[in-house]
């Protein structure tokens, strides 16, 4: 109906307009037949032309502002929305191609797009365009971009992201709603808020005093100029103009390297000072409580922000959240000036638990930014802190280290990421680097060096390089291409089988991570004999480096003689001049890793804090004594007793002359169970069967095959019972009257 009365009132315009008008050449004749082209023509063809400059003849025509040269304004598929946006920040404005307000912002809207794209985060050479390849580009500096969305064209992806007025500018990171601008519909509205996102994005990267806007349709304006109103910002002018000239000389050093260098080859040099562009900016949690936050306010002071923030969510009726509580408000009193401590009660923020998928209460989280990680411990006050105070270092980004703070940093933590970079690791290689901190807090610490004494113990020879140092020790990363080093998951998946220390105390939280899929020793100690319990720790781990160094022999051993083999077959190939065999022996792929074989793992457990669980499942009794038993958990069994029958004690010579005893298949100590005799037989025979695959394979195929003939002569039996003639009432002999078979009639003389 609507269309019909738009239709009709376009025909009397029409009719007014020809009775009227001089001439058909007219302007206001002109003026309708652009307004007909616009009614009835594709909405999609003319969506450029409302969402960006109002014109479909330049819409999709690169433009030049400050000498530099514009490319068009992205146009986004709505069907592809979510795959066009999911990678960094996006700015886009929903629009229709009929609404006069949308015409009257878009030259507005395309001048902010101008202004932003050819702007670069560190001042150089007055009117000097810069390259978008390079690090100091607006769209490599902060992945900041501009896009438009036609709401006739794509109206399905405008009602998903409840756009019901037109125009409205959503801001979107990596495809995800973040906020919707509510401002004045003016550039210097426009403009505040992407200076408010951009400053959130690179703390104390953007002007103090604010930037010189140009006018709405100008070509260029003088970026070295002041604004003729300064601009209030809310931030630490120190921290941010250290962190701003930090950012600027890097990215000033990098483009003039890059414009003397081979074209494509971009660097940066890493800071070396503790300070992180990501630091917060404001003193956290000035009050010591915990703040309570609701979807508005969760937002503003936590997603759109880059301060760490540590949050319960929680429900009023819930037992644990009760008793939660006090600990909780404790540990924000701990850390007051220290770390932001907030929670939410899903009962009224029920949207933004969901949206957080919280499946049980209380659940907490950790937080920085956009990304989080669960925390799964304990809820004793000493444990909330521990983590607490973890966490803190999140916040300051990966530090930089030099062989002396690694030193000392040493004797406090058993486990050390360490990431060896040089003058040639791009921004993507830290960005990549600076990911993977949240996910390590309270597990393990990371730090980044260019350190030639660090890279020179580590035998560092290629950059970037990471490896792991676990009391020294390291295991090293392989990155097979530049690529793999910013695979986010591929490292985490590395970092998760090595984040353990050598010998990690076993807890409710770890103990899955720990005991599942390997054999596991199993030190039983008590920290209430303090000189006996360090003493014991000292030899469990000694046992554990050196099984892990005759183990790693070993397997170089192996790999070596397939090596060898491999060679002695090329040779006598080549002696007997067979080709076939040579290209054989050459396709030969030496496949083999140490994770082929069960692993073995190393462990202590608090006997007195898990007393009961250790006298009910092991029988044992830590008050008679420190023990060691060497458990597998996928088979519900343990062996406590060595080769000569004596009990496994915590000394190096106990542990390594039982466990070969042990891993051997078939083992040869008897194990004992940790579960019922039913359950243990089960067990058993899935042991068996895992050992012996070929033999338990025989075994099912047997056990089929006898099953079958025994049904086979079971049915032909049956069958020769019911093969006689006349069958079972043949046999009657006349005395059982109508089934005798007499006369027609059923009788008999």
């Amino acid at each position: 109906m609507r269309s019909s009365l738009v239709s009709s009132f376009l025909s009397l315009a029409l009719l007014s307009l020809a009775l009227t008008a001089p001439s058909p050449e007219g302007p206001v004749a002109k003026g309708v037949e652009e307004t007909l082209s616009i009614q009835t023509s594709n909405p999609t063809n003319q969506g450029a032309a409302a969402g960006a400059t109002n014109s479909e003849e330049d819409s999709n025509k690169p433009t030049t502002f400050n000498g530099a040269k514009v490319p068009p304004m992205r146009e986004l598929n709505g069907e592809q929305f979510d795959e066009d946006t999911k990678d960094g920040y996006w700015f886009v404005k929903h629009y229709s191609p009929f609404c006069s307000h949308c015409i009257a912002i878009a030259p507005t809207w395309q001048t902010l797009y101008e202004f932003y794209y050819t702007s670069t985060p560190v001042p150089s050479a007055p009117q000097t365009a810069v390259d978008q390849n390079s690090l100091n580009s607006f769209h490599r500096y902060y992945k900041f971009n501009f896009a438009s969305l036609d709401c006739i064209a794509f109206g399905t992806a405008c009602k998903a992201h409840d756009v019901n007025a037109y125009p409205a500018f959503l801001l979107y990171k990596d495809g995800k709603f973040v906020k919707k601008f509510t401002g004045p519909r003016n550039f210097e509205g426009l403009s505040g808020f992407v200076e408010e996102t951009l400053e959130s994005i690179r703390p104390g990267s953007r002007p103090k005093d604010g930037v010189k806007l140009p006018e709405v349709g100008a070509s260029g304006v003088d970026t070295g100029a002041k604004p003729e109103i300064l601009a209030e910002k809310d931030k630490d002018a120190a921290a941010g103009a250290a962190a701003a000239l930090k950012q600027n000389q890097q990215a000033a050093e990098t483009s003039t390297a890059t414009e003397s260098s081979l074209a494509g080859h971009e660097s940066l040099k890493a800071s070396k000072i503790s300070e992180s562009s990501s630091k917060p900016t404001k003193t956290p949690n000035p009050l010591g409580t915990s703040v309570p936050l609701s979807a508005e306010s969760f937002q503003k002071l936590v997603t759109t922000t880059q301060d760490p923030w540590f949050i319960k969510f929680y429900a009023p009726w819930c037992h644990h959240c009760q008793a939660l509580a006090p600990n909780w408000l404790q540990m924000a009193k701990e850390m007051q000036g220290k770390l932001n401590v907030g929670d939410v009660n899903c009962d009224v923020e029920f949207r933004l638990c969901k949206d957080v998928r919280v499946e049980g209460y209380p659940t907490i989280h950790f937080f920085r930014g956009g990304e989080r990680v669960e925390y799964d411990g304990l809820r004793g006050l000493g444990d909330l802190i521990s983590y607490a105070k973890k966490a803190l270092d999140v916040g300051m980004g990966v530090q930089y280290v030099d062989a002396a703070a690694f030193k000392k940093m040493e004797e406090t933590e058993e486990v050390i990421f360490v990431y060896f970079y040089d003058h040639a690791t791009t921004t993507e290689d830290f960005d990549a680097l600076e990911r993977l901190c949240l996910s390590l807090v309270g597990r393990a610490k990371i730090v980044k060096t260019d350190s030639a004494v660090l890279a020179d113990r580590f035998k560092i020879s290629t950059w970037p390089r990471l490896l792991v140092s676990r009391d020294g020790r390291p295991s090293y990363y392989n990155a097979l291409a530049p690529k793999d080093m910013r695979d986010f998951r591929r490292v985490m998946n590395w970092m998760q089988t090595v984040w353990l220390p050598i010998v990690p105390e076993l807890t409710a939280s770890n103990s899955h991570e720990i005991m599942d899929g390997k054999f596991v020793v199993l030190g039983i100690l008590s920290r209430d004999r303090a000189q006996d319990f360090e003493l014991d720790r000292r030899e469990i781990k000694n046992a554990a480096l050196e099984w892990m160094e005759k183990q790693t022999h070993a397997f170089q051993l192996e790999r070596q003689e397939m090596r060898d083999a491999k060679q002695l077959r090329i040779e006598e190939a080549e002696d007997r001049n067979d080709q076939r065999a040579l290209r054989a022996a050459k396709s030969i792929r030496i496949q083999i890793s140490e994770d082929d074989k069960k692993q073995v793992g190393f462990a202590w457990v608090d006997g007195v804090f898990w007393e009961r669980w250790i006298r009910t499942t092991y029988g044992i009794d830590v008050r008679n004594g420190e023990r060691v038993i060497i458990n597998d958990e996928e088979n519900r069994r343990y062996w406590d007793i060595t080769a000569s029958g004596g009990y496994i004690v915590p000394s190096r010579t106990s542990i390594l002359e039982t466990l070969p005893r042990v891993v051997a298949i078939p083992p040869k100590i008897s194990p004992k169970s940790t579960t019922g005799k039913l359950e243990s037989a089960f067990f058993h025979v899935r042991g068996a069967s895992t050992g012996h695959p070929w033999i338990s394979l025989g075994l099912i195929v047997g056990i089929m095959v006898g099953m079958a003939l025994w049904g086979k002569g079971r049915i032909r039996r049956a069958k020769g019972l019911s093969g006689h003639t006349g069958g079972y009432f043949s046999q009657l002999d006349g005395k059982e009257g109508l089934l005798s078979g007499g006369g027609a009639n059923g009788k008999v003389d």
